[in-house]
């Protein structure tokens, strides 16, 4: 608050009511007594009006302090009483006052910093006062209406910001000037004790016994203190200004005596003007002359570019090569709709071979099952017309020996024959059973074998790639530390290897790479389809020249086996990256691989240029939108190709997808690739575990069906073994008895007889159906045949086709390149003819400059016949005349220019000490009367706060008075507390803590008539009283409060105030200990009800 003091250092009170109060400043001490004395003995109430400019009519805190929330509430415009236990926020009310209206923090005296304000746990604290601007001295009505409102806001740093706003809630400024502005407007002193005394200051005041320190707090409350600091500060700077003056006056006689000596010299040089006015002609006609010349360069300037832009041969070349490309292109088109009518013929022949191979191999399966069955029964007629043989046989010996045999022996003999051949025919079933199970087992081995053999295949690839990414794995845990490792183990010892080959002089330019490991990708999602599109470039080295090359090599012999040595290639080193400006690719939405990278060495950018053309690849995140761009329509201009974020490679009319999912080399987040190589391995490991498990599973499955297989080959051996037996044991059987019944056998032959035929029946049925079968099946292979010899055919017309095809895309990509090329050269003369306008217009801009300098130099335009050159020839010689006139007399230019310069430092010097010596004569003048003024305000002050003083004591029964000694700088207070007590009087260092505290509260009552501050603040003022002195102050202070009804009062105090009459000018503010949860101040007018006890 510095500035508004020093503004208002000549006034204690407000300048408008210094007119009413102070209209004659020698009228003597008596009249001033009359007129003070009149004054303190009115006791009736004042008729002035309330407050209407610079009164308090609300506050409201938030997070300031203990409080969260607090207000907003109203002050009346007179007299207002704070009540409240301690910590119940009184005190933070006075606080935020103070701090609201731009006080610092040092002066509440309960913090040295602004954010000490801030309540706990938050992170800033704002308060909102408004202050009453009604009435003929409202500031700025037309702006802020009847009321303006002082918005804090203090942040956690400790700074704060203002915001001022009008009756509306408009914000009209937040400078801090403005405030200033205003509180210097309503005479407000927030840091003034008489207008704001705190709980501190007052318990300090009120328990003082020094003199000297209420001399101080006197001359503060009645801003003589700053006053008297100012009259100070112009007595040093008025002590420094004479010293300035002794200073300047000698410095001045030695200006004033170099400038004599220049002015010597300055007149002696008087003969060279004739050269110099040559010289000057010379410079007129110089700067016409290069106006001349420059005028004949803008001309042919000029017929160059019209000669240029009549030039239309290339842009021909690109018509007929427009031409050319749209032939082309529609010559593709046509071949590549033949290629595909093709294409859709051979690949709607495909479903039928597919069904037909079915139909095939389901015929093929039918004759053979069938003639499986025709077999079988091939098989059986053999055996029946073996066993008609041998009965006819048998029967023909029984004939013969019919007589010789016994009935039991025949009897006998017809069971055993029975017996044995149904035995025989249980043998042949089981044989036949036996058969058909070992196909089944021998299907089962064949089939096992096949998976065992596809398992052991796929196991030994999972086993590879395992091996494979846990190699990859070690090296990127390796990178960790070195991510030179991630292009392999042995790279970063290789490097060290070339730098030293380079430090012995080994190589003309140190080697560049690997190129990987010189670039960085911009955006993470791109680092894959960079990736795919650079490919073994990133493991590339980069050599200036041919000798380096085979330097190189020869090293890394020593560090990668043979075939396993990455790309050297060899380009010259420049500073610069090649100008792509004319033949990359741009597009609004897509990178091209070059911006997509932040490559900081050019001969690597220039490399991947050359061998990739990175310029005219775009990388595009979306596999769709990839195929729009490139394939839906025309591509970019310049674009050969685009990538996807997955990697995928995307051509005009072709598509190719990325075997990689992640990047190997360019990733940047390292601890996400080894989990993510963690995770496959884990996989790959389960995978491998599984094959392993299934590997066994069909080992031990062969093994078994292998030995079903041997144990069923076995069983039919002892068959065949057991039916040989039974033949030859029939024979015998038959031989042994030759009493066989021959009519049983003669039937059993006639039944033989009818199952062979029944059989050969069947057999011509099985047959016929084989044929037809056959027949059936070689129509459908027939049918087979064809439809594969029309793919067949239709792949041999598609071939051509494709060659066709792939000569016609070769066309148009030549046809685009021949109209790319025009293009560009079309481009490059165009870009010449507009750098030669652009020449132009700064050769015109140029001229004006010229011209405009010419005529600076001589205002009209001379014809000059002589050329620049002549001019600057002929005037370098008068130069070198003037010069050595010059070397004799010392140069004109510099003696001119000291002349002047002598003469400036010497007025200056001159002007600067009369003005210091007028300054010190009105100084003189103002300190005296301002000192005068200063005593007479200091003498009137301190004798009506003495009356004032003296006038309320006798009010209350009371004697005293205040000796003012501006000597010693003391106030020394005596005072008797009755008047019917004879005894003598005391100073305060005699009287009890409540006479003390009482009578202090009297002098602060005088200073109060004194003071012109709108409002008065004051914090437990009674705390030290007792009841008796408390009543008596309070009495006091109302009937003070209702003579000033224009001033507004406000009063803090712990103790209660129900004794108070009632009355619409007081207003009781009652602050309860709240619950946690209420920050809400409730109070109310006096009148409104009783004061709760």
């Amino acid at each position: 608050m510095g500035k508004r003091k020093e503004g208002s250092v000549l006034t204690p009170g407000s300048q408008k009511r210094q007119r009413k109060e102070h209209t004659d400043v020698h009228n003597d001490v008596s009249n001033e007594e009359e007129t003070l004395e009149f004054s303190a003995n009115s006791s009736a109430p004042s008729q002035l009006p309330d407050g209407e400019v610079g009164i308090i009519e609300s506050i409201q805190l938030k997070n300031f302090m203990c409080h969260s929330n607090l207000g907003p509430f109203q002050f009346g415009s007179n007299l207002n009483f704070v009540i409240g236990t301690n910590g119940s926020g009184k005190s933070s009310v006075l606080t935020a006052l103070i701090v609201g209206l731009g006080g610092k923090a040092t002066a509440t005296n309960r913090g040295s910093s602004l954010k000490m304000f801030i309540q706990k746990g938050e992170t800033s604290a704002d308060i909102s006062i408004t202050l009453r601007n009604q009435g003929r001295d409202a500031f700025k009505p037309e702006l802020y209406g009847t009321s303006i409102t002082v918005n804090q806001h203090i942040n956690q740093d400790g700074s704060r910001t203002c915001k001022l706003k009008s009756k509306s809630g408009t914000i009209i400024s937040s400078k801090k000037e403005e405030l200033i502005g205003m509180l210097d407007h309503f005479n407000i002193q927030v840091d003034n004790p008489v207008s704001v005394l705190t709980q501190e200051m007052s318990k300090q005041f009120l328990q003082t016994k020094n003199e000297g320190d209420k001399y101080k707090f006197f001359l503060k409350a009645t801003q003589l203190e700053q006053m008297k600091e100012d009259y100070s500060f112009i007595g040093k700077t008025k002590t420094n200004t004479r010293v300035q003056i002794e200073q300047g006056e000698e410095r001045l006689e030695e200006l004033k005596q170099l400038y004599l000596e220049k002015k010597e010299i300055f007149k002696s040089i008087a003969f060279v003007n004739d050269m110099q006015n040559r010289l000057k002609d010379l410079k007129h006609q110089m700067a016409w002359a290069v106006v001349s010349e420059m005028e004949k360069e803008i001309e042919l300037l000029k017929e160059g570019i019209k000669a240029e832009e009549g030039n239309t041969e290339l842009l021909q070349k690109v018509e007929e090569c427009q031409v050319k490309v749209n032939e082309a292109e529609k010559k593709y088109k046509a071949i590549q709709d033949k290629l595909i009518t093709v294409s859709e013929e051979a690949q709607a022949l495909h479903p039928q071979c597919i069904s037909l191979k079915a139909e095939v191999q389901a015929k093929r399966k039918t004759v053979n099952e069938t003639e499986i069955v025709y077999n079988r029964s091939k098989t059986e007629l053999k055996r029946l017309e073996k066993d008609s043989e041998q009965l006819h046989k048998r029967i023909e010996e029984l004939k013969s020996c019919a007589n010789q045999d016994s009935e039991p022996e025949k009897l006998e003999r017809q069971r055993r024959i029975a017996y044995l051949r149904e035995q025989l025919k249980a043998f042949h079933n089981e044989e036949i059973m036996i058969g058909q199970q070992m196909d089944q087992f021998q299907q089962a081995v064949s089939k096992c074998k096949e998976e065992h053999s596809r398992l052991r295949r796929e196991s030994s690839e999972v086993q590879q790639a395992l091996d494979a990414q846990q190699k990859q794995l070690r090296d990127l845990k390796d990178s960790k530390t070195n991510t030179l490792k991630r292009f392999g183990p042995h790279v970063p010892a290789f490097l060290e290897a070339v730098e030293v080959a380079h430090r012995q002089g080994q190589f003309r330019k140190k080697p560049l790479g690997p190129l990987g490991a010189l670039i960085h990708p911009k955006d993470p999602e791109l680092i894959l389809a960079i990736e795919s599109c650079l490919k073994g470039l990133l493991q590339a080295f980069c050599c200036d020249n041919h000798s380096d090359e085979r330097t190189l090599q020869l090293l890394m012999s020593k560090y990668y086996k043979r075939g396993h040595r990455p790309q050297i290639i060899v380009n010259k080193f420049q500073n610069r990256v090649y100008d792509t400006s004319q033949r990359g690719v741009y597009h609004p939405e897509f990178p091209s691989v070059l911006t997509a990278l932040e490559i900081d060495n050019p001969v690597v950018a220039n490399c991947l240029i050359d061998m990739r053309g990175i310029e005219r690849v775009l990388l595009i995140k979306n596999n769709r939108r990839a195929r729009e761009v490139m394939q839906h329509n025309r591509p970019p201009r310049n674009c050969r190709e685009a990538f996807t974020a997955a990697g995928d490679q995307v051509f005009e009319r072709r598509y190719y997808s990325c075997n990689s999912s992640r990047p190997q080399l360019l990733s940047q987040d390292v601890e996400a690739e080894i989990s993510h190589l963690d995770n496959e391995i884990e996989n790959k490991r389960a995978q491998l575990t599984a094959s392993q498990h299934r590997l066994r599973s069909i080992e031990n499955e062969i093994r078994q069906n292998e030995d079903h297989l041997y144990s069923h080959r076995r069983h039919q051996k002892q068959l065949q073994v057991k039916i040989a037996n039974a033949e030859i044991a029939d024979l015998e059987n038959v031989e042994e008895h030759q009493s066989a019944d021959i009519h049983i056998l003669q039937e059993e032959a006639e039944e033989n007889k009818g199952r062979m035929e029944s059989v050969k029946q069947d057999m011509q049925l099985q047959s016929r159906k084989v044929e037809e079968l056959k027949n059936t099946l070689q129509a459908a292979e027939k049918k087979l045949e064809e439809v594969k010899e029309k793919i067949h055919q239709v792949e041999e017309i598609a071939g051509p086709i494709k060659a066709e095809l792939n000569q016609a895309e070769s066309e148009v990509e030549n046809s685009k390149r021949h109209l790319q090329h025009y293009e560009d050269k079309q481009r490059e003369h165009v870009a010449c003819i507009n750098k030669h306008k652009d020449l132009l217009v700064s050769k015109e801009k140029e001229l004006e400059e010229k011209m405009s300098k010419a005529r600076q130099i001589f205002p009209e335009p001379i014809k000059v016949s002589r050329t620049v050159k002549s001019l600057d020839a002929e005037m370098n010689r008068l130069r070198e005349k003037i010069n050595l006139e010059s070397s004799h007399r010392g140069n004109r230019e510099e003696i001119i220019q000291q002349f002047h310069y002598a003469k400036e430092r010497y007025e200056d010097a001159s002007n600067k000490v009369k003005n210091l010596r007028r300054f010190i004569a009105v100084l003189d003048e103002v300190m005296t009367e301002r000192l005068k003024v200063y005593r007479q305000f200091l003498r009137k002050l301190s004798m009506q706060c003495k009356l004032h003083f003296e006038q309320l004591l006798r009010l209350r029964g009371y004697s005293g008075h205040i000796m003012f000694d501006h000597k010693n700088e003391t106030i020394s207070i005596t005072i008797q507390p009755r008047e019917d007590e004879k005894s003598a009087r005391s100073d305060l260092k005699s009287l009890s803590g409540g006479e003390r505290s009482f009578s202090t509260v009297c002098f602060i009552l005088s200073l109060w008539n004194i003071s012109e501050s709108p409002f008065r603040c004051m914090d437990e003022f009674d705390v030290y009283m007792d009841m008796v002195n408390r009543r008596i102050a309070v009495d006091m202070i109302l009937e003070r409060a209702d003579f000033q009804r224009h001033r507004q009062f406000i009063l803090f105090t712990p103790l209660s105030m129900s004794s108070l009459p009632t009355s619409p000018h007081i207003r009781i503010l009652r602050m309860p200990d709240p619950p946690k949860d209420q920050r809400t101040l409730n109070f109310q007018n006096r009148n409104d009800g009783d004061e709760d006890q």
